[in-house]
């Protein structure tokens, strides 16, 4: 599956219940954010994005908690929560849509390449889901997955608050 797909069925999802994304991107690196504003007449639900690929970025930027940083470093459930909570307000969105994990080739604060963390937090709750399977995939392959897997979520996510 290409993300093109459950972008487009995002986009116009979201355009149909005149709601909005943010997207914070860490590991997808703006792959996600391409994916949707890919999609025709995305403006009306895509507010914008921001590529936090580094610690001090996370914080400084988004605004996630520099304990939780120094306590789980940057591949953890907890700061991929955090980054979406953080987008939705940063950029005024009804959805925070979050990536964070190791695309490799070589391990980040004891994480293996293939761990990723995708978060959704919007007015109807949150989504939280893992990548672990992806371990001995090549780093596009990891890329690639996290968005699927990203946009995927986002999808069901917005399926829940559209109703």
């Amino acid at each position: 599956m290409t993300a093109q797909a459950p972008a487009e069925a995002l986009v116009r999802r979201l355009r149909e219940g005149g709601r909005t994304i943010a997207v914070a991107e860490s590991l997808t690196g703006g792959a996600v954010l391409d994916a949707l504003i890919a999609v025709p007449g995305a403006s009306a639900a895509v507010r914008g994005g921001v590529v936090a690929y580094a610690a001090d970025v996370k914080q400084r930027v988004l605004g996630v908690p520099a304990e939780l940083l120094a306590r789980h470093g940057t591949v953890h459930p907890d700061v991929a929560r955090e980054m979406a909570s953080r987008v939705r307000v940063l950029m005024s969105a009804d959805l925070g849509l979050a990536t964070t994990g190791v695309a490799g080739p070589d391990p980040v604060d004891g994480h293996q390449p293939g761990e990723a963390y995708v978060a959704v937090v919007g007015p109807g709750g949150e989504r939280l889901v893992s990548l672990l399977g992806c371990t001995g995939s090549d780093r596009a392959t990891i890329r690639s997955r996290t968005t699927d897997l990203a946009l995927a979520t986002a999808l069901r996510q917005a399926g829940d608050l559209l109703g």
